[in-house]
């Protein structure tokens, strides 16, 4: 039998649904917040409440932001000839972490599940096709950074297959590569939680998946 207050309960329940927290640790966090006074409660509140506000979509790389273009769009000390394609503004924090990469990014705000009914046009895919064929694009090489599981793989091979009948060789331009991380990540894993050392390792090994 439940004992606890419903407003515990509630905001136990609220927490367990979140990515990575089970009852047993909601509970902890839960009993943790109650330690706190009043003030550092309404503090922690207040930030939640307006945790959307002033979020924008960068209008170029689509990475979460406050404001557009984000500041590595707007970077001309970045090399615009490479792009890194990932799932999550997430996935392109834990490779900036690693300050090996000094490109732009696509952030595709998901990945292709047919299970779960997300196909091409429910993720950014047509506004990656449409940097790259632009016609003041630089770009040499396409970094496919996709997380190593199902839905990774699916999504890489399907933006594989479309780069490679987008991008004929242009006269007097370099021709595009397309490359994937190499596997220092495990299949199954997330870039969020790998560590630096993997990553750097797995952008380094990169492997071309065009010629």
């Amino acid at each position: 039998m439940n004992f606890l207050p419903k407003s515990i309960s509630r905001l136990i329940d609220e927490l367990s649904r979140l990515p990575g927290i089970g009852p047993k640790s909601a509970q902890r966090l839960v009993f943790h917040i109650l330690k706190n006074s009043d003030t550092r409660i309404a503090e922690l509140g207040e930030a939640v409440s307006k945790a959307k506000e002033g979020v924008l979509h960068c209008c170029e790389c689509f990475c979460l932001t406050s404001e557009v273009p984000c500041s590595i769009c707007d970077d001309e000390g970045r090399d615009r000839r490479m792009l890194c394609v990932v799932e999550s503004t997430l996935d392109m924090l834990a490779i900036e972490k690693t300050g090996e990469f000094r490109g732009l990014y696509h952030v595709l705000q998901g990945k292709i599940s047919p299970l779960d009914g997300v196909g091409p046009d429910d993720i950014r895919v047509a506004e990656l096709f449409a940097r790259i064929t632009d016609e003041d694009s630089r770009f040499t090489e396409v970094i496919l950074a996709l997380n190593p599981d199902l839905e990774g793989d699916t999504t890489s091979l399907f933006l594989q297959k479309k780069l490679s009948v987008l991008l004929p060789t242009v006269e007097g331009q370099d021709k595009l590569q397309v490359s994937r991380i190499a596997r220092g990540i495990p299949s199954g894993g997330n870039l969020e939680y790998t560590d630096d050392a993997t990553l750097i390792r797995a952008l380094s090994g990169r492997q071309m998946l065009s010629d």
